[in-house]
């Protein structure tokens, strides 16, 4: 059949991809003429999916084999003197948001894979051979695919108020597979393409904002939003004309290709293998792709991506990814148990008792997302300056990076107020406690300011430990108590587990859902049990970790025993990372809670006052377990252990995650596994590309071995 006809294109026979996407929500190609100042004629295609704005253009299947056809008549007028330049932008906000993921997660075959990625290869690239110079005008909203519609065209912008624009491929356990792999460092440079693929993504998916498109190279020109697409078509017609000359200054040159390029990615791949391990494959097949891209031609750069993506699609670190990719972006947004949104309270003052670290990082998140005013106190003013002194450093911080404009950063040091009279906290509507982690400490606190704010002001306790209905049990009015539990760093991680104890009201439940909303923070809704999630999860992997190395199992056998969960770091690691004093209260406080499943260590309160575990060098890189750490473990069994293997121990972790995993779901703790999940992705990084604990668990047998069921039906494809 003809291209037209859609399923025979470029020598290709695209029927079985066609017929696999029937229920596509197509984005058409709209192509109008668009006279030019200096005579000539520029055609403008627009992609436009006549939804509205909560359904972005993607590209599947038809949408590419629409858009090709459109080029092609495109190219045939340009041939004829008929148009001069043909630009390709979206509709409102939104250029592109990449191929449909819901879809691509389900294709059947690495075979339909490749089709896939070699149609969006052949249509975009169908911009090189227009026959005059083509342009991508960046509107709005552009990711994977919409991204690469520009990398294909000779010429970009960008709207000024572009929301996000981003190659989030290998966060998703795939990689850029429509050019974008090749055609970005041979445009930015090697190290700058680094960033934007491998390093963005592993970040918790960071987007790039407008003028960080335009400094990296990646657009060619800025304009604001008003007249975006008029500035655009006349900076097109300069183009054009000669009158605009466009410099690439981070464009590779031979001496980068010789000198930098081969360094940038062996120090890529260190970085990866430090931070990540070697378990999930997107991003080192990312880092091949770029490496490559150095000397290979474009059809060569092509073809790889094409064998590579399709490789990644049907492998299992993608299905993980994407059972993962859809908690975090739909049960995260439709949170379970919350009540509803009309009865949450406005927050039109904050109040922050504690002017520490964490305090004062509270203080500052309600102060840029709420903009309302804050009021921070603690036991003296010395304190409380301190405490203003870093919020102030924050706010100069983000104004020299030039994340606020100086008219934020003068708005929002004049909502900022501390003091040690409480009375000043009178007419706050949300009150939020970051004093020292013990019961009567926070009764008190809370006791003494409900005297002074109304019977409506909530109260929000960021415990990590306590009995949030403990905290509340003294006051008169313990309905509108609520755990408001961040993660640090308070303004990197995404996760806040609002818990919920039996007598909060729900007017205080949805108010404590909205303000996390407002927080730009992902908030699951948890019952008030030790540890709430996160902790108790981690406590379990942690008091067995030291339970094995007090009973004579090696540092470098736990090690090995928990690789296979694919963690971001050890859990050795991690306890130094968070602190040998809190992880040895966390440890504490879960085995006081249940003394049968959780262990205490006395050899980590040890460790906390000897303060490290490991050895390092100046750079901080570990060298090996710390003599006097490993003399203080080896004490507890006396040379009468029971050292375990790694198979016994990994084993054994399994097992016991499994069993507590089902417990807390038997209790109610959250209200489904997926919730669990969703929890250790956003509060504790647990990698994508592992799906989610749960279906872990599935897959390693545990489940089965622990209760005789799944926890998912049918489990999820994964990697164990």
């Amino acid at each position: 059949m003809s291209d037209k006809q859609g399923t025979d294109y470029a020598g290709i026979d695209f029927s079985d991809l066609l017929a696999f996407s029937e229920d596509e929500v197509v984005t058409h190609a709209f192509a109008r003429d668009v006279p030019l100042s200096s005579g000539k004629v520029l055609a403008l295609v627009t992609l436009d999916n006549g939804r509205d704005h909560t359904r972005p253009n993607t590209l599947g299947p038809a949408t590419l084999i629409e858009l090709g056809g459109v080029y092609d008549t495109l190219r045939d007028r340009a041939a004829r003197g008929e148009i001069h330049a043909v630009a390709t932008t979206g509709k409102p906000f939104i250029l592109a948001a990449g191929a449909d993921l819901s879809k691509v997660s389900e294709i059947p075959s690495q075979a339909i894979a490749k089709k896939l990625a070699q149609l969006g290869h052949h249509v975009l690239g169908k911009q090189a051979t227009l026959g005059v110079p083509s342009f991508v005008f960046t509107n709005g909203l552009a990711l994977g695919g919409g991204v690469e519609i520009g990398l294909n065209a000779d010429y970009r912008t960008i709207d000024a108020s572009c929301p996000a624009f981003a190659l989030p491929e290998v966060f998703l356990g795939i990689v850029p597979g429509w050019g974008g792999a090749y055609l970005l460092p041979n445009l930015i440079g090697i190290e700058n393409a680094l960033k934007v693929v491998i390093e963005n993504p592993l970040k918790q998916n960071r987007m790039l904002k407008a003028a960080d498109v335009l400094e990296l190279g990646i657009a060619d020109a800025l304009f604001p939003s008003a007249t975006f697409l008029e500035d655009s078509i006349r900076w097109a017609d300069g183009v054009l004309t000669g009158a605009v000359k466009v410099k690439r200054p981070n464009e590779p040159g031979k001496l980068e290709k010789l000198a930098k390029w081969d360094i940038a990615i062996g120090i890529a791949r260190k970085s990866l293998e430090q931070k990540i391990g070697t378990v999930p494959k997107a991003p080192y097949a990312a880092l091949e792709l770029l490496k490559a891209a150095k000397s290979s031609t474009k059809a060569q750069g092509f073809a790889a991506e094409d064998d590579t993506l399709s490789e990644l699609i049907a492998g299992d670190q993608f299905q993980a990814s994407i059972y993962a990719f859809n908690l975090v972006q739909k049960r995260a947004k439709r949170p379970a148990g919350a009540p509803d949104k009309t009865l949450a309270r406005p927050v039109t003052k904050v109040g922050v008792l504690g002017a520490g670290l964490m305090a004062s990082q509270f203080a500052l998140l309600f102060l840029r997302r709420l903009q309302v005013p804050v009021v921070i106190t603690d036991i003296d003013q010395a304190r409380v300056d301190k405490g203003l002194d870093y919020i102030r450093g924050e706010i100069a911080t983000l104004l020299t990076k030039k994340r606020i404009s100086p008219d934020e950063a003068n708005r929002l040091n004049a909502l900022l107020t501390g003091t040690t009279d409480k009375s000043l906290f009178a007419d706050c509507d949300w009150v939020i406690e970051a004093v020292f982690e013990e019961l009567s400490v926070k009764q008190d606190v809370f006791g003494e300011i409900e005297k002074i704010v109304s019977p409506e002001a909530i109260l929000a306790t960021n415990t990590s430990s306590l009995s949030v209905e403990q905290i509340g049990s003294k006051l008169a009015h313990p309905e509108r108590v609520v755990g408001f539990h961040f993660f640090n760093p308070v303004a990197v991680m995404p996760l806040i587990e609002v818990v919920k104890t039996p007598s909060t009201n729900d007017e205080t439940l949805a108010t404590a859902m909205a303000t996390a909303a407002k927080l730009k923070k992902n908030a699951v809704i948890t019952r008030d049990t030790p540890g709430f999630v996160v902790n108790r999860i981690l406590a379990k992997v942690l008091g067995e970790a030291m339970h094995a190395v007090d009973t004579g199992t090696a540092f470098e056998t736990v090690d090995e025993a928990v690789r296979p969960f694919g963690l971001p770091m050890t859990p050795f690691v991690l306890l130094e990372l968070v602190g040998l004093k809190v992880g040895a209260h966390v440890l504490d406080t879960h085995h006081s809670a249940f003394p049968e499943r959780f262990f205490r260590s006395d050899s980590l309160h040890e460790l906390a006052d000897l303060g490290r575990i490991y050895e390092r060098d100046g750079k901080g890189t570990i060298k090996g377990v710390d003599k006097k750490a490993q003399s203080i473990v080896s004490k507890q069994f006396d040379g009468k252990g029971s050292p375990q293997t790694a198979e016994q121990l990994r084993i054994r972790i399994e097992d016991g995650l499994a069993d507590e995993v089902k417990r807390m779901l038997d209790d109610q703790v959250v209200a489904a596994a997926e919730d669990i999940d969703l929890c250790l992705i956003l509060g504790a990084g647990y990698p994508f590309h592992m799906g989610g604990l749960t279906p872990y668990l599935d897959r390693a047998g545990a489940s089965e071995r622990v209760f005789g069921s799944t926890f998912h039906t049918p489990p999820i494809r994964g990697v164990n």
